[in-house]
């Protein structure tokens, strides 16, 4: 994801794989690589991931509070 953001100089999504708080920090931490967001399906769905405290966590580590 992070190759493609940087070749594409677009705004990219990451899609599939987010299913914790560890992966909401590592993307994060390449938002200044392109990356700007996540696509959270199956594990919002399934109760694995708490949408709110994903973006709480996702606003601390971007200075957005």
């Amino acid at each position: 994801t992070v190759r493609l953001a940087r070749e594409l100089h677009v705004p990219v999504f990451a899609s599939g794989g987010l299913a914790s708080i560890d992966d909401v920090e590592k993307l994060c931490a390449v938002e200044e690589e392109g990356v700007e967001g996540a696509i959270l399906g199956r594990a919002l769905y399934e109760g694995k991931l708490d949408f709110r405290l994903a973006q709480q966590r996702a606003d601390e580590l971007n200075g957005a509070f």
